[in-house]
């Protein structure tokens, strides 16, 4: 087996981690590199040339990203291709995503779409957890808890009881007007998307 067949399994982000990516890459005003010669190319940029810091960012030998960037090797595997992907897309237009992201945070806020089993708590009666599909407006203010847990590589976990917060305001106590005391948490996330 060759360096370039060694390679670590390919990480898993959760949904609502997936989610803020996906919603990050509809901002982008040009196409990231698709290619892996193209990738390796732009992310040797952003690590000032040094195939060893590109090698460690991708779980990888130094001598395979030598290959890639001089288009020696040109299908990555499933594992490099996503982390490729994944890299790319993290380091591509960061001024363009800084600015949707202040403007979310401070005035706009944004959307989210999911389909979760909620669990409820409430003074007196209380609904059984049950499937529900909402969309709904999160506040810049949960906006921003949001994409600050996300800069500080919070995990999945971490990010659960934050947006089912901003769910339960935005829809549920329709801020603040109804439902006093309400807390919706996630038990399990089937499906979500943001909208910035």
């Amino acid at each position: 087996m060759n360096d370039h067949e060694q390679q670590q399994p390919a990480p898993h982000r959760g949904k609502v981690l997936e989610a803020l990516a996906r919603a990050e890459r509809q901002v982008f005003t040009r196409p990231t590199p698709k290619s892996a010669k193209a990738q390796v190319k732009f992310l040797l940029t952003r690590a000032k040339g040094s195939t060893q810091a590109l090698a460690e960012r991708l779980g990888v030998s130094r001598r395979t990203v030598e290959r890639y960037r001089a288009g020696t090797l040109t299908t990555p595997q499933k594992r490099l291709q996503a982390a490729l992907v994944e890299e790319t897309e993290s380091e591509w237009q960061p001024q363009v995503r800084a600015q949707v992201r202040a403007a979310t945070a401070t005035s706009r806020g944004m959307m989210v779409d999911v389909t979760a089993y909620f669990g409820f708590t409430c003074t007196g009666s209380s609904d059984d957890g049950r499937e529900r599909q909402i969309t709904t407006d999160i506040s810049p203010t949960y906006v921003k808890q949001i994409l600050e847990l996300q800069e500080a590589s919070a995990t999945e976990e971490d990010l659960h009881p934050i947006v089912a917060e901003a769910i339960t305001e935005s829809y549920f106590t329709e801020w603040g007007t109804r439902a006093a005391g309400l807390r919706a948490d996630f038990t399990q996330v089937v499906k979500i998307d943001f909208r910035f």
